[in-house]
């Protein structure tokens, strides 16, 4: 496949064939740009007045945290808590409540600096993955090889730059919807054998590929990955 600047990272996320491909490629970018927030731009005037307005969500935060800069994460604090004070919510409590700011502090509420930023750069990123499977075959078998991809990137995928896809748009839909509606009947199916070997009538059957269902739902569903949860017949299997 040719590569580019703007092809080489969506090739990197692609070619494990691990997991969905796009989940990857917000995980990459989320902790670059942790990386940055508490690194050089720490200190770069436009990107604190926008870090003081927008904050961030509880996931960032952790990144951010977990980057092991105290003292930046202490800085962004600081001027974004003062902020906070002055302008949403006084110390002083007024005699009227005071719509406007409430309103500006449900927008805080619901606002991150790193969220805004990664939405845009996996829009950017969808355009050149519908680019790539377009005008390079070997994307395209590369991509229809791919293990699923998740609920909330099938959504992107479909939504964003449709117009960019142009006469290939119905061929992406199928291939899309193979990988995701594929592995959501298979998912389906490990859930509910999961569910049957609580049954009594099952106890001489196999776990098959069911144990680590309810885990791989939640990274289907939200595209998170959670530790896998311990096998209550673990055990039993290796006994036999």
């Amino acid at each position: 496949m040719k590569e580019n600047i703007c092809s080489i990272p969506v090739n990197d996320v692609f070619m494990p064939k691990d997991g969905c491909p796009m989940c990857q490629m917000r995980d990459m970018l989320e902790q670059r740009k942790a990386d940055y927030v508490t690194g050089s731009a720490m200190m770069e005037p436009n990107v604190r007045i926008r870090t003081n307005e927008q904050g961030f969500c509880y996931r960032h935060f952790s990144m951010m945290i977990q980057q092991g800069r105290r003292l930046s994460n202490a800085l962004i604090l600081e001027s974004h808590l003062q902020k906070i004070m002055e302008e949403l919510v006084p110390a002083r409590v007024p005699a009227k409540l005071d719509k406007k700011r409430m309103a500006a502090l449900d927008t805080l509420l619901n606002d991150c600096f790193i969220c805004r930023d990664i939405k845009e750069n996996m829009e950017n990123m969808v355009r050149i993955v519908h680019a790539m499977w377009i005008s390079e075959p070997e994307f395209r078998q590369l991509y229809e090889e791919q293990k699923f991809i998740c609920l909330e990137h099938f959504y992107l995928l479909m939504t964003c730059d449709q117009k960019g896809l142009g006469k290939s748009l119905q061929a992406f839909y199928e291939a899309t919807s193979r990988l995701t509606g594929g592995y959501l009947e298979t998912l389906k199916a490990d859930v509910s054998h999961f569910c049957k070997m609580f049954d009594y009538r099952s106890a001489n059957e196999k776990w098959g590929n069911s144990r680590d269902s309810i885990e791989r739902s939640v990274e289907f569903l939200t595209g998170d990955k959670i530790a896998a949860g311990d096998d209550p017949f673990a055990d039993a299997e290796e006994e036999e």
